[in-house]
């Protein structure tokens, strides 16, 4: 997906990305979830994990029909996703919630920007509502790392989740 700029990637992330599936990685993980309302419906829609800190986290990387399926577990908590390549960018179905991401290496590392977002797989979502997500790949030492947190406008913090992986 990142062309000839997947070569620009730092180590550790290029491994994980280049690693012959299936694969599987560990590591630890700090979940934060927001405390509006609403958050608990919204993180049962998208199959979100709870709280939690320094959890161990393991994720398996497997081929899914045109894609990848990755089935995180933070603690106990299990959160799979399908991802697969479509027109140039990078769909990935979590739960009752599809997303399309631009990707783009920047300073050893890939950012995720959402540009479409929908429910249940065909009901879009008004994009400005998920300005608030950011996403990064990036790698600390040998280690790869990654981040996501999650601001929504009406509901405020949805979800922090940031930790790093190591191949096992």
């Amino acid at each position: 997906m990142l062309g000839p700029a997947f070569a620009t990637l730092a180590g550790p992330v290029q491994a994980l990305h280049a690693a012959p599936l299936p694969c599987r990685y560990v590591g630890r993980a700090r979940i934060v979830r927001g405390r509006h309302w609403l958050v608990p419906l919204l993180a049962a829609l998208a199959r979100l994990p709870q709280d939690g800190d320094a959890l161990p986290t393991e994720v398996a990387f497997s081929r899914y029909r045109q894609g990848e399926q990755w089935a995180r577990r933070f603690g106990r908590w299990p959160m799979v996703s399908r991802l697969w390549a479509h027109d140039g960018h990078l769909r990935e179905q979590l739960g009752a919630v599809r997303f399309e991401f631009a990707l783009q290496a920047r300073h050893g590392g890939i950012d995720w920007s959402v540009r479409r977002v929908w429910a249940f797989g065909l009901l879009p979502l008004p994009t400005r509502w998920f300005g608030g997500v950011r996403c990064r790949e990036a790698w600390q030492g040998e280690r790869y790392t990654f981040l996501v947190d999650v601001t929504l406008p009406w509901a405020g913090a949805l979800i922090r989740y940031e930790g790093w992986l190591e191949p096992q």
